[in-house]
């Protein structure tokens, strides 16, 4: 056998052997997603609503999650006014998610999550110059444990699950083809704290803002640690 044969069958096995590696590499890498809160499109709802120099509204997330990571949402409404009470009607709010057309319920966590969830929550209030942080769920989400509490066993967003009615949106979302889209909608009751003032007269008694998020599939290229765009 001639040399310049015996290098291209090296070779080529080489290329076979790489490339082997390589595909492994990529299927040991864990799904990653990432949820994307619309923040223009809240602040736009809160400028119809004259609003905007009023409240804030702000969500936190990391840059990545697994499939099954995200329970609940970290939320900040600020209240920036002077003069004005907002609560945050949890009762009142839903979660909605558009590829299954669900309206869950909110339930706003606590520490020490024990008491019963048919039970009316009590609106939050957020004083002028002050910020409510809280961290939200779905009622369906949490499951009571051993001890009394409840926590939460499942994901916010399923998406193992639509393997079992809703195969092509699956693969197409692992495919990075189509994303998925929620909402949390917020139930804000605004007065004033001026005494005599009657609700309304200023601001909307009742303002629904809805807080619409993306969630899309990372691509594997995440992982290199050169790749610092997630």
């Amino acid at each position: 056998m001639r040399s310049s044969d015996q290098n291209l069958i090296i070779l080529t096995i080489y290329i076979i052997v790489v490339s082997y590696v390589f595909n492994r590499m990529v299927e040991s890498i864990d799904d990653q997603i990432k949820f994307e809160f619309k923040k223009g499109i809240v602040d736009d709802q809160l400028k119809e609503q004259n609003l905007d120099d009023k409240i804030g509204i702000s969500f936190r997330f990391k840059s990545s999650y697994s499939i099954d990571d995200l329970k609940d949402l970290s939320l900040s409404i600020e209240n920036k006014s002077d003069n004005i009470a907002v609560y945050v009607d949890w009762d009142n709010s839903s979660l909605v998610v558009e590829h299954s057309k669900q309206s869950r319920r909110v339930i706003r966590k606590s520490p020490d999550l024990t008491r019963d969830l048919a039970v009316p929550q009590s609106p939050s209030l957020i004083a002028p110059k002050k910020t409510l942080s809280e961290t939200v769920t779905a009622e369906d989400v949490l499951q009571r444990q051993e001890n009394g509490t409840y926590s939460a066993s499942k994901p916010l967003i399923d998406i193992n699950g639509l393997q079992k009615g809703q195969k092509k949106l699956y693969n197409d979302f692992m495919n990075r083809r189509k994303e998925l889209d929620f909402s949390l909608q917020l139930v804000l009751r605004i007065s004033e704290v001026r005494v005599g003032l009657a609700p309304g007269v200023n601001f909307p008694p009742i303002s629904i803002i809805n807080c619409p998020f993306t969630v899309r599939k990372l691509p594997w290229t995440y992982a290199l640690p050169w790749n610092k765009k997630k």
